[in-house]
């Protein structure tokens, strides 16, 4: 007998009330918010640690220098302007005092460009940074050396490779996100699985083989976003897991916008900041359209809906992607291939790693760097992405309610 899975609202009285909850938590959660930022800007400067997330060189007016894209170690990501001797590299942590004191609050919740003066460069010493030296002592080229390091341990690619992706349509494999989470997890499910269901079966049968796994996996990704120093982006994909087990643990549907929206309402009222990242939205739209396909594809089999939902989520996203890097190239395409791909990648490349093989796919690599010729510009305005946002979540909302009857 197959039980069907419940909906995790029944009334709209039952869905007001968490709405009430959880619009309280983020009252409170967003004055915390508050309070920090007032204790940020009370003075005209403040010392600040950070971390280098982004270094690039301009010049002007004949003078050259940097700007850096900074993180202060509670969060907050500002630009600032150094000199171009100043030796700010990914493995250097600079105290600066930051002149921050007429920035809103709507700056400090997302990004600003402050004058600074720097006080103290310091070499780190981390894990993360003795993972980046094994990591570049498998490869020999800067470049790979360069992705191998983002896909790992979460370091910003450095900017001609960033437009090389985005040329391809494939800046989301290579840029630390939900999605390796996603990959990650599903990898460890199926490699502890057969292991702890041999014991679980013969010593502690009434333990629930799927439960305890999954808190394997998570410790597992906790500690290695932690070691990641929490990337915001990683951050919100695990709670994401996290409630969408809990839900489908409890005999609730999953698979479902109302299951989605309870995560966006939950994760948007323990912080703010959300609400202006980019990559939060499109993480949240890349799983929006997934949910949209088994909504509109309900009927089809299991291998037409595995072929189909790489080629419908990369048409589903192509206008986000439009609309953000604006270029198109003959290989974009190949994106939905390549990210089929990369889900048995991903996992295999760390594993080779492990073993001192990290550099068998590297000429693999170049190649496919070389495909960044061809591409042309493409306007497409953001007012037509909003309509085509309002469009879908219209079609989802109908297919909810033709659902229900």
């Amino acid at each position: 007998m197959q039980f069907k899975r419940v909906k995790l609202f029944q009334t709209k009285k039952e869905f007001l009330s968490f709405v009430y909850i959880f619009a309280f938590i983020l009252f409170y959660s967003t004055l915390i918010r508050y309070e920090e930022y007032k204790n940020f800007t009370r003075f005209d400067s403040v010392i600040v640690d950070t971390e280098v997330l982004k270094s690039y060189t301009k010049t002007k007016k004949d003078k050259t220098y940097k700007i850096l894209k900074l993180k202060t170690d509670r969060g907050v990501v500002f630009y600032t302007k150094v000199k171009n001797s100043v030796d700010a590299g990914f493995d250097k942590k600079l105290t600066l005092e930051l002149y921050g004191g007429k920035i809103s609050f709507y700056e400090y919740l997302t990004s600003f460009y402050a004058y600074s003066k720097v006080l103290k460069i310091k070499k780190l010493d981390t894990l993360k940074q003795k993972l980046n030296s094994f990591i570049a002592s498998e490869h020999k080229d800067k470049d790979i050396t360069s992705i191998y390091q983002a896909l790992f341990s979460a370091k910003t690619l450095p900017q001609h490779l960033q437009k090389t992706f985005s040329y391809l349509g494939i800046s989301h494999l290579f840029a630390i996100s939900g999605f390796h989470l996603s990959v990650l997890s599903l990898f460890l499910f199926f490699l502890l699985k057969p292991t702890y269901g041999f014991f679980q079966s013969r010593f502690f049968p009434y333990r629930n083989i799927n439960l305890d796994i999954f808190i394997v996996v998570g410790i597992s990704l906790l500690t290695y976003i932690t070691f990641l120093d929490a990337p915001p982006s990683l951050i919100r994909s695990f709670g994401m897991l996290v409630v969408g087990f809990i839900l489908y643990d409890r005999g609730f549907e999953v698979v479902s916008m109302q299951t989605l929206l309870l995560s966006v309402i939950l994760l948007l009222s323990l912080d703010i900041k959300l609400l202006f990242s980019l990559g939060f939205w499109l993480s949240v739209a890349g799983v929006f359209y997934i949910f949209l396909f088994f909504m509109l594809f309900m009927h089809l089999g299991k291998m037409a809906k595995f072929f189909l939902l790489p080629i419908w989520v990369y048409l589903a996203m192509l206008p986000y992607s439009l609309a953000i890097f604006n270029n198109f190239s003959i290989y974009h395409p190949l994106s939905i291939i390549l990210t089929s791909l990369f889900s048995l990648f991903y996992p295999l490349s760390i594993l080779l790693h492990l073993v001192g093989y990290g550099d068998i796919f590297d000429e693999q690599l170049k190649k496919l760097l070389c495909l960044d010729s061809g591409h042309i510009e493409v306007l497409f305005r953001m007012e037509w992405l909003y309509v085509y946002v309002v469009l879908s979540i219209f079609l989802a909302v109908v297919l909810s309610k033709f659902k229900d009857k």
